[in-house]
């Protein structure tokens, strides 16, 4: 089978882009998983964070798939969507400049601005079942968090709940973004062994479905740097949900402001928490080469 394919990437974060419009991808969707593994492998394929499939849509403008480069298919990943929204505007697939992708984690809205695209990634959630995360003490929610917020929701957000790694003592700050995440603040970033303590943490039971680790440390109270250890992909350069993870985070311990600069290893993001609840965030997207490959699931 041959599959025309574009290599893409967000800050480093990489993504093997399938556009399902064009072209018909004769693969079950059984198939996809061992698609994904194949395609990403770095030494015996193109190489790649993730998959990204990019397919019409009977509610929105269109919709995005999501694998992992081991198997796993997730909700949503924030890089992906600023590339899977460059590649569409590059391919005159519309002339919309504001564009409604139908994920996983529902309908997530990216536009252009300039040369950057800036996506709304939707409100965050913080009740236990909708991260998803197994605690049942409310002890470590923030008491005086927004009014507002306290009044519609049916729980507060869990901060610096504690967890033990064999010698280390963790604090996490749980956020979903659509996906999962446990935000960690740590002195020196770049010197921590993510490597190590990422996994330990991605598979600790507290999680059913898994989680998105970030490493972050926080240089003022506008900027952020931030090492990320993926759920099903290890450590990646970037991480857009794991950004805006970080920043709400950050905000919710009163670390940081609202609108903050996160450092990834490939690049900066801006995030903005804004006053409607939504999480913007703003970054780079690129296109790296085309290609056609010949592969036998």
């Amino acid at each position: 089978m041959k599959i025309n394919f574009t290599k893409m990437h967000g800050l480093g974060n990489d993504f093997i882009l399938i556009d399902c419009i064009t072209q018909k991808l004769k693969v079950k969707s059984e198939e996809l998983k061992v698609l994904s593994k194949k395609l990403c492998h770095r030494r015996f394929g193109i190489g790649s964070d993730q998959l990204l499939l990019l397919y019409p849509s009977g509610t929105a403008d269109f919709r995005m798939r999501i694998f992992n480069a081991d198997g796993s298919e997730v909700e949503m990943c924030g890089n992906g969507i600023r590339c899977l929204a460059k590649y569409i505007w590059s391919r005159r697939l519309s002339g919309k400049a504001l564009l409604n992708i139908e994920t996983l984690a529902g309908l997530i809205r990216p536009q252009k601005k300039g040369k950057l695209v800036r996506v709304d990634m939707g409100e965050p959630f913080f009740e236990p079942e909708k991260i998803p995360i197994k605690i049942q003490d409310t002890r470590y929610g923030i008491q005086d968090y927004r009014a507002s917020y306290i009044t519609n929701h049916a729980s507060r957000p869990i901060v610096d709940y504690p967890i033990r790694i064999e010698d280390r003592e963790f604090k996490l700050t749980c956020v979903s973004m659509g996906n999962p995440h446990a935000v960690i603040v740590v002195d020196n970033v770049m010197a921590f062994p993510v490597i190590y303590y990422g996994p330990l943490l991605e598979m600790h039971e507290i999680f059913p479905k898994r989680t998105n680790v970030e490493f972050i440390e926080i240089l003022n109270p506008s900027e952020i740097k931030m090492r990320v250890w993926e759920r099903g992909a290890g450590e990646t350069m970037a991480c857009g949900t794991g950004a805006s993870a970080a920043a709400v985070a950050s905000s919710l311990k009163g670390l940081s402001k609202k609108n903050v600069t996160v450092h990834l290893t490939g690049g900066d993001l801006l995030v903005e928490w804004a006053k409607d609840n939504h999480v913007y965030m703003t970054g780079t997207a690129e296109e790296v080469f085309t290609g056609e490959i010949s592969i036998k699931l």
